[in-house]
């Protein structure tokens, strides 16, 4: 039985096996993040939390590389998708939290949707090939080749964190909290 919370977010089902527990919580994560975000125009994503420069804009771009870093890129072995792809992330490492503030509130929206989707095609192409230990296509820059069952405990890890961010952020905005 599916459960949606009072923010509309699918709660992770009790029952599920392990790959539907992870792909649970880990949807659960990015409603929550799109929740965190839902109804901002541009000053509000943009908007700080002082001495922190972090932004829910830049969250969502982050977090729309992310996806697209560990899904697409490293778990199935394909080239970074734009604009990620156009990116020298060695002379700027910090270009997805600061071009943000340059993006509208709906290309961010449109930016991260498209690579979660892009991330949840990869996950299930990957699951009808295999299992929670196949091995990701691409190595790590150290040689390693993380699991897929690693990646998505990481990506639930991952938008833990950024969700406690958005938390604050959210209520230094506007005074909305919750979880």
């Amino acid at each position: 039985m599916t459960s949606v919370d009072e923010q509309g977010r699918t709660e992770p089902a009790f029952d599920g096996d392990e790959a539907a527990t992870l792909l649970g919580f880990l949807d659960f994560h990015r409603e929550t993040l799109a929740w965190k975000c839902a109804g901002l125009d541009a000053a509000g994503l943009r908007a700080t939390h002082p001495p922190a420069t972090m932004t829910l804009g830049g969250l969502l771009k982050h977090l729309a590389y992310v996806e697209d870093h560990w899904f697409s890129h490293v778990l199935s072995g394909r080239d970074r998708t734009a604009p990620f792809d156009a990116i020298d992330w060695a002379a700027t490492p910090d270009w997805d939290w600061e071009s943000a503030a340059h993006d509208t509130p709906e290309q961010l929206r449109e930016l991260w949707a498209a690579a979660v989707g892009r991330s949840r095609a990869a996950v299930a192409e990957a699951l009808a090939a295999g299992d929670l230990a196949q091995r990701a296509r691409r190595p790590l820059r150290d040689g390693s080749t993380p699991t897929l069952r690693w990646i998505l405990v990481h990506m639930v890890e991952e938008y833990c964190r950024h969700n406690g961010h958005a938390d604050l952020l959210r209520e230094s905005i506007d005074g909305r909290t919750g979880e």
